[in-house]
């Protein structure tokens, strides 16, 4: 009886002896600082302090970092000692709800770009924004407009005012030669751009300039002692009107792409639950 007791005592005392050698050989990392039942290893700490950092400099990064981490572990341990289980239950299942959204999103992202065509033809692109006008209603003021910032005193201001207004190939070209002239200028008055942009880049626009702004092929000229402005309204387009096509490409397109990516998530769903049935991974059982 006594060998028996003896031999069972030997072989725990063996098999405890064997269990702790295969966990020190499972994590031999260096543990750094202890709270209660978490560790931070040696690992953790050692991509915080870069190249070219003083090693006083290093020691207070290293050493906040520690008191952080070991702050925030202490109130999780007394938070699970005193928050009611059933909110702790809560917690666990919002945590792991995250945790399964993050795999699974990343992985229908990693698939579905594969397969996404980000690039859609223009009659893809106005077929639906005709059926979806209503959807496209300016969120503030857009202008298409011309203009010039000069000096007041410039001797060809008469000759550069004909070309601008006029502004047809000739004159285009004239103004092009004498740029050098300007300190600022844009002739590209085809693009849509907000008033908002406008105002920064025209800063003596009065209250009663910008709703000249709002006109239709207006003329404006604004002059003090030291510049000139010339400005010409080819269009405009106020709030709550509704976008233009041009201006409301991007937005079209961005919504084409995010319905193409949910039409792939849901078939990539379908697939892989369909693949699983096949290869006996899903049953439900009745």
């Amino acid at each position: 009886m006594r060998i028996g007791v003896k031999a069972i005592f030997i072989s725990f005392v063996l098999v405890l002896v064997i269990s702790c050698d295969l966990f020190k050989s499972q994590d031999d990392r260096k543990i750094v600082v202890r709270v209660n039942n978490s560790y931070l290893y040696e690992e953790d700490i050692a991509e915080l302090v870069g190249e070219g950092i003083s090693a006083e400099d290093s020691s207070i990064i290293v050493n906040s970092y520690i008191n952080r981490w070991a702050t925030q572990q202490l109130l999780i341990d007394r938070a699970k000692l005193n928050l009611p289980e059933e909110q702790q239950r809560e917690f666990n299942e919002l945590v792991e709800n995250y945790r399964n959204e993050l795999y699974t999103n990343a992985y229908s992202d990693a698939i579905v770009s594969q397969e996404l065509d980000s690039v859609f033809n223009d009659s893809v692109i106005s077929g639906y924004y005709k059926e979806h006008k209503e959807n496209f209603k300016l969120s503030q003021d857009l202008v298409k407009l011309r203009y010039i910032n000069l000096e007041a005193n410039n001797t060809n201001l008469d000759k550069i005012k004909k070309w601008f207004v006029r502004f047809n190939e000739e004159d285009r070209k004239k103004l092009q030669e004498n740029a050098l002239q300007f300190k600022n200028y844009s002739f590209n008055d085809s693009v849509w751009v907000k008033t908002l942009t406008v105002y920064d880049k025209i800063v003596p626009l009065s209250v009663e300039d910008r709703a000249k702004l709002l006109q239709k092929e207006k003329y404006i000229e604004l002059k003090d002692s030291v510049e000139t402005y010339l400005i010409y309204v080819n269009d405009a387009l106020k709030k709550n009107d509704e976008a233009p096509l041009e201006y409301a490409k991007r937005t079209v397109e961005q919504i084409l792409l995010n319905k193409q990516k949910l039409e792939l998530v849901k078939q990539l769903e379908k697939d892989i639950t369909k693949d699983a049935i096949k290869n006996n991974q899903f049953e439900i059982y009745n």
